[in-house]
């Protein structure tokens, strides 16, 4: 038995020594939460790398001679310094080469875009970028520790002079602690840092590689419990073809077409093929079913697939060894403080070179003309030397900025003799003179360093920065009801004297077709209504009169109902609403006494009311026994309103005699041009109050108009839309538009005279730099004019009305002048200023236009042409 064994004859004594297994593990537990959060995945604030990405870019800068290395030579470097295996550098490396920053690619690298992987470490090449040589290295100013074998000197951090942190983003999960950092745009970071060094305040903004469009209304400056919603940039390239070129941060062109195809499958989505077209650019071609609404479509993307995202940042970083939770803006704030520091500190050791420079240029020259090394000749020892050179130098020792030490003379005495043969003291003083100049100019920089600091960070922006303009389009998003754009992947039934409806109930009545996410609304005969979600089958109660899909908060829907009360065996009769109510709960339309019941019931889509009928029964006291009544002229009150009375006899039953029409008016439709969208919440711009069939016309700058109904599902391109307003069959629509083939612009009237909806109608030459410049439908519209005739700009006033006349939508129109056209400006009507007409409002049709200069010179082909003027 060895030592090691438990002795029995011992006892217990062996016991006292052990330790508990529960302070064990709370002491280890702890000590690898604190090196996973600090060693693994949280970054420093110093410059915003791990530790893995820190050790790849020093070992990249060892390797560095300014050709490719091998991935897998690089691999093997940091290997010195990382201890945690070839694989996690291998995808370190490549994370941080498609960032494209601070690495210089070579070969396949993946694309982040499709999902695809990089090729072996030994089929692909990097090698740091001139940026990161620029920015990210400084021995000088690095701070250094041992690797962890102790064979090599690694950075503690490097000295970065550049928000790196903000630039690439960064995402890591620790023990109990996350981050994550969303990706922000170069330039924009540049400016930010300028505007604190000036002492403005920045606000940043993400900006992702994949581009796309985001909503940062909820981003919270990046800190925990923010939000950005991030959409996939889809486009209409006609009624059955959608079109998505720009994929959310995050996904891939993968993950996204297997999101639709799933959403397709459960049938939230009615698609007939998707197609991968992705080459240089995103582009997935989503083609629709028929009769499938492209707008709901786009909607229902949103909706249903990885076409919309939920980010959640987490700003946290490492500062001073501990993890620090902080805004994105605090960080920059950091980065510029330090970045400033460092350029200090840069200065300061340049000046000390310099000042070193020109204190040996000085003793090299006394040393030289005053002929001190002569003196030396008869010295027997070296330190009679070190003294006669010492001696030699007194004279002139005040006018040095430090004392003359031991070493300086040493480094006299290592002239060459060749060296002070052909000694030039004017190249001598030109040397000093230079070194003064630099010396100077670093001292200037110290004095206003924080101007030296705007100019740097102006440089890297005019070096850089060509290409880095933000890809991801800042926007505020909508909110998609999914119930509302959910294809309809279901159909529903009842059966009325069971009690039941669902979707399962095939053998029953059929009511209408709906999607598995609506809500059914149920009114039965005993005077009770309830909504429930639609199952297979669902018990509701007894004698059903009337079903439907349920739309909450539908202030068109109004229900008219005639009820026998009860207790008092009057008729009551009420018109209400039910724009809110708790699912499965029943709610009363009676008064709720013993025997009321439902005598006549209509559901009106759009708040009609119409004309019944009333039958007494052949014995009531009553001496009119059928009269009619108007439910016009009751008024709409909300569902749990008792209702007047409609008569006090009893009731034989009750007819319609005459349909209604609405009673609700027209409905004021708004346009909001933050979001594309429809709306009726008073959002944006009033276009028109709209009843029936009344359409919506919209012009656009790339020269189609378009008619559509007024549903709030319609979406319209904000950044292609230059009017929107209720249409006129009888207004006549003015433009001005350049055209692309001849640049040159021209003016043209016509009237509408399409009426297909949702159907672009190009009116303008379909050359691809011609745009739509002004439109009106205004009565009398006028344009201000700038020309170019000559050295002079000459300014008019247009009535458009006067300059052509009425023509087809087809027409060319008119050349607008000969001369070059500077600006056009859409005038506003006295009226508009006043608010005193009764035309439509118009949404952007008083912009003003500023043209961009599209050709100073014009051909003398067109110098023949005939212009207005």
């Amino acid at each position: 038995m060895s030592d090691n064994d438990i002795n029995p004859d011992k006892g217990d004594e062996s016991l006292h020594d052990s330790i508990p297994v529960t302070g064990m593990y709370k002491d280890w537990f702890l000590d690898y939460a604190s090196y996973v959060i600090l060693e693994r995945a949280v970054p420093a604030i110093e410059d915003g790398l791990k530790p893995v990405q820190r050790r790849i870019l020093h070992a990249m800068k060892e390797m560095d001679d300014g050709r490719f290395n091998k991935v897998a030579n690089i691999i093997g470097q940091s290997m010195q310094y990382h201890p945690h295996g070839d694989a996690s550098i291998g995808d370190a490396i490549v994370n941080l080469g498609q960032k494209d920053l601070l690495i210089e690619t070579q070969g396949n690298w993946g694309d982040v875009r499709t999902g695809d992987g990089a090729a072996a470490a030994r089929y692909i090449e990097a090698r740091l970028s001139k940026f990161a040589l620029e920015v990210v290295f400084n021995p000088q100013t690095t701070e250094w520790q041992l690797s962890y074998d102790g064979r090599k000197k690694e950075p503690v951090t490097l000295p970065v002079k550049f928000p790196l942190l903000l630039a690439q983003g960064v995402e890591g999960i620790a023990v109990g602690l996350s981050t994550k950092i969303l990706p922000h745009n170069f330039c924009e970071l540049i400016e930010g840092s300028i505007q604190i060094l000036k002492g403005k305040k920045a606000n940043l903004l993400p900006d992702f590689n994949t581009g796309g469009l985001a909503d940062f209304s909820e981003y919270n400056e990046g800190l925990r419990g923010g939000r950005v919603k991030v959409r996939a940039k889809i486009e209409e390239e006609d009624s059955k073809t959608l079109l998505i070129k720009d994929i959310p941060y995050g996904t891939t062109t993968n993950s996204l077409i297997e999101s639709i195809i799933k959403a397709n499958d459960k049938g939230k989505i009615k698609i007939k093929k998707v197609v991968d077209n992705t080459a240089k650019d995103v582009e997935i071609m989503v083609q629709l079913a028929p009769g499938q609404s492209p707008n709901m479509t786009i909607d229902a993307l949103y909706a249903f697939t990885d076409c919309e995202v939920s980010i959640s940042p987490n700003a946290c970083v490492i500062i001073e060894e501990k993890p620090v939770f902080l805004t994105v803006n605090e960080i920059l704030e950091y980065n510029t403080k330090q970045t400033k520091a460092l350029l200090n500190r840069e200065l300061e050791i340049r000046k000390g070179e310099l000042m070193e420079k020109l204190l040996f240029a000085s003793l090299e020259k006394i040393f030289i003309e005053n002929r001190i090394y002569r003196d030396i000749e008869e010295c027997e020892t070296w330190e009679a030397v070190i003294e006669t050179i010492d001696k030699g130098l007194e004279p002139f020792k005040p006018q040095f900025y430090r004392e003359i030490t031991r070493d300086d003379i040493i480094r006299l005495t290592e002239i060459k003799i060749k060296r002070i043969s052909k000694f030039d003291t004017f190249k001598a003083d030109e040397l000093m003179r230079k070194l003064q100049e630099e010396l100077e100019e670093v001292n200037h920089h110290l004095e206003n360093l924080t101007d030296y600091a705007i100019q740097y960070y102006k440089n890297l922006l005019s070096k850089y920065g060509k290409g880095k303009e933000r890809k991801t389009e800042i926007r505020t998003f909508d909110t998609i009801a999914a119930n509302v754009v959910a294809a309809n992947n279901a159909k529903l039934y009842v059966n009325r004297a069971d009690g039941f409806i669902g979707y399962g109930l095939k053998k029953d009545e059929f009511v209408c077709d709906c999607s598995d996410l609506d809500d059914i609304i149920v009114f039965r005969k005993d005077g009770v209504c309830l909504v429930s979600r639609i199952q297979d089958k669902v018990f509701v109660g007894k004698d059903i009169i009337h079903v439907a899909v349920y739309r909450k908060g539908d202030e068109r829907m109004v229900y008219n109902l005639v009820y026998l009360d009860g207790a008092s065996g009057r008729a009551m009769i009420k018109r209400f609403q039910v724009l809110s109510v708790t699912r499965d709960r029943e709610y009363p339309l009676t008064k709720g006494t013993k025997g009321s019941k439902i005598l006549y019931f209509t559901a009106n889509a759009n708040g009609e009311a119409e004309i019944i009928t009333v039958y007494l029964t052949a014995g009531s006291k009553a001496r009119i026994k059928v009269f009619d009544f108007d439910f016009k002229d009751i008024e709409i009150k909300g569902r749990g309103a008792q209702g007047n009375i409609l008569t006090r006899h009893p009731v034989r039953k009750i007819q319609l005699k005459m349909e209604g029409v609405s009673t609700l008016g027209g409905l004021n439709i708004y346009y909001d041009p933050s979001v594309g969208r429809l709306n009726t919440d008073e959002r944006g711009e009033l276009v028109g109050n709209f009843l029936g069939d009344d359409k919506i016309i919209a012009f656009f700058k790339d020269g189609h108009y378009e008619l559509t109904n007024f549903e709030l599902t319609n979406r319209f391109d904000q950044d292609n839309l230059l009017l929107i307003q209720k249409f006129d069959s009888e207004r006549v629509v003015s433009a001005i538009y350049f055209d692309g083939a001849s640049k040159q612009y021209f003016i043209k009237r016509f009237q509408i005279e399409t009426s297909t909806l949702n159907k672009k109608f190009n009116f303008i030459s379909d050359h691809k730099n011609s745009q739509l410049t002004v439109v009106t439908t205004e009565k009398q519209p006028q344009v201000k004019v700038k020309l170019q005739k000559g050295k002079e700009i000459d300014e008019n006033v247009y009535d458009m009305d006067m300059l052509i006349d009425v023509k087809g939508w087809r027409s060319v129109g008119n050349r607008l002048s000969n001369h070059t056209v500077k600006s056009i400006q859409l005038l506003v009507s006295e009226k508009k200023k006043t608010g005193n007409t009764d035309e439509n409002l118009s949404v952007g049709s008083t912009v003003n236009f500023d043209l961009k200069k599209k050709d100073e010179e014009d051909d003398d082909e067109d110098k023949e042409q005939l212009g207005l003027f």
